[in-house]
């Protein structure tokens, strides 16, 4: 009897090919290197997947237990906003019974990552020895980590994990099913956006693997240099290898790579000041990925640019030291002025809307908008202004649709934030719009009635206000479900389009009237900041 519980607990443990495709649809993008689900829903659904202590790209990686589902994720990012974490650090000083409970839960996350290790057969991983996560054993960095360890352990284990699990009983209990409604069920799991699904290579450790991009360029000849440039916003992290054909004097870009992944970097940034802790993990994840990309196809020069939510973060200590270990190379925390600059010229490289024109060029991100006024020449003025899809999202957006007064809260800031460009961007002046970045593309796409996500059909498409206004209301507008089932929809970009819908429309209006009718279209942009982050590699 004994011999079979614990062989219906490993089977329980062992992920299915229907509990990665849960997991990516949770996460929203999708999974890798998952090796265990040590806690499920009475339901059955995964709760916590425990990830490889060595990544299949041969990156360490310490966090081993993960909150998955959107629920509970949701219900502790609500402690941590509302400042329980300072409390528990705070206990934790002056309880010292309560500072060694905490100190054997790190051992014993510790033990317990050792033996999944050991059960995968990857083994010791010495790089992180010792080292745990959440900010065990003596802070608390991540209530996140903490909850997943301890419904992984069963009570008893994580002191601190154990209490947040009561403090979210108004939103979660364990003896409830709350997945109806929780992700989206449609249609396909997330898989495109990764280069691997999945591990490669190492023994015990369950997923699917999926193709690299091929390169569709050789690489260059004389006056050619092969250069990485990555962008890493508050909603999405894009890679661009390329290589820089400086021989006519006008640099020239040839891709050779891109990819895109929605890790949503700046999640609850707005709201608490800092990165969660599974925000940096899906980064961190995602850039090793990159790494293992740019070595392939010898890329000799990266730069790495990060944007709003760094800074923005308190603790961006800990992501500028974990893009470093994983790349070679420091992420630039940029301001608002140099992402403009940069925009634009990832923009104006490829567009001929410049010649005869003052172009108002609009970057709308997940946690700002850079407004850049400029000609062929070169920037004229710029301004980068704190309003972005998910900040809005967050800030005001909560239901779905959104109310009447949850719109105008919204608006209320957009205009506020468009006064404050026009200060030091004469918007008044311009002659031409060009939008740049995913919701703007998105829309765009929206506003074409695509079947699917088409570069070659966004990029230069020019439209009339009016249509691009009817299509991000109509987005705005939307149910979740109806959002993800367009064809053209990426995964991640789902919660947030709505509000970069709202944000888009009421710029262009703004801009009709402000140029005394004068503008009366707007162009979609398929290069933009990642472009003239490469360019800007010498």
């Amino acid at each position: 009897m004994e011999n079979s519980t614990a062989a219906a607990r490993e089977n329980s443990r062992q992920p299915s090919a229907r509990d990665l495709d849960v997991l990516s649809r949770q996460l929203g993008r999708p999974v890798r290197d998952v090796v265990e689900i040590p806690a499920r829903c009475v339901c059955g659904n995964p709760l916590v997947a425990a990830t490889a202590p060595r990544l299949s790209n041969g990156t360490p990686f310490p966090t081993t237990f993960y909150l998955t589902h959107p629920v509970i994720t949701s219900a502790v990012s609500r402690l941590e906003a509302a400042g329980v974490m300072n409390e528990m650090n705070g206990e934790l000083a002056s309880d010292d019974q309560l500072a060694a409970a905490y100190r054997s839960a790190h051992e014993a996350y510790l033990a317990a990552r050792d033996a999944i290790g050991e059960r995968s057969g990857i083994g010791a991983v010495p790089e992180i020895d010792g080292v745990s996560a959440g900010g065990m054993p003596t802070r608390v960095k991540c209530l996140h980590v903490l909850v997943g360890h301890s419904l992984a352990a069963g009570p008893g284990v994580n002191p601190l994990g154990d209490e947040a699990l009561v403090r979210i009983q108004e939103w979660w209990t364990a003896d409830r099913c709350y997945c109806d409604g929780a992700w989206d069920s449609t249609g396909e799991a997330p898989s495109k956006d990764l280069s691997r699904h999945g591990p490669q290579g190492l023994p015990g450790i369950v997923g699917r693997p999926a193709p690299v991009r091929k390169s569709r360029h050789s690489r260059g000849g004389p006056g050619m240099t092969r250069v990485a440039a990555i962008d890493c916003g508050t909603n999405s992290i894009r890679l661009l290898i390329a290589d820089i054909d400086r021989s006519t004097g006008t640099p020239r870009l040839t891709d050779v790579v891109r990819e895109m992944r929605v890790v949503r970097l700046g999640e609850g940034v707005d709201a608490t000041g800092e990165f969660t802790q599974g925000a940096l993990e899906r980064t961190f994840a995602a850039t090793a990925d990159y790494a293992a990309l740019i070595r392939r196809h010898g890329a000799g020069t990266i730069r790495f640019v990060a944007t709003s939510a760094s800074r923005d973060a308190r603790n961006r200590d800990v992501f500028v030291d974990g893009i470093r270990d994983l790349l070679g190379v420091a992420p630039e925390v940029i301001s608002g002025n140099e992402e403009a600059a940069l925009s634009f010229a990832g923009a104006s490289s490829v567009l001929p809307i410049l010649d005869g024109h003052e172009v108002l060029v609009v970057d709308l991100g997940g946690g700002s908008t850079e407004f850049v006024l400029g000609t062929a020449a070169g920037v004229t003025a710029a301004r980068s202004v704190d309003i972005g899809c998910v900040r809005l999202t967050e800030r005001h957006l909560r239901d779905d649709p959104p109310t009447p007064e949850q719109i105008a809260a919204a608006e209320a800031d957009v205009d506020e934030a468009i006064a404050l460009a026009g200060r030091e961007v004469p918007l008044e002046r311009a002659t031409a719009v060009v939008g740049v970045a995913g919701s703007i593309t998105t829309i765009t796409a929206h506003a074409l009635g695509l079947t699917e996500y088409s570069p070659d059909a966004i990029h230069g498409a020019e439209l009339p206000i009016d249509k691009v206004r009817d299509a991000s209301s109509d987005l705005l507008g939307m149910v979740r479900a109806d959002r993800a089932a367009l064809p053209y929809m990426h995964p991640g970009r789902v919660d947030v389009i709505g509000a970069g819908g709202l944000v888009w429309r009421r710029i262009l209006e703004q801009v009709n009237g402000l140029s005394g009718g004068r503008v009366t279209t707007a162009t979609a942009s398929e290069h933009d900041i990642l472009d003239g982050i490469a360019l800007s590699i010498g």
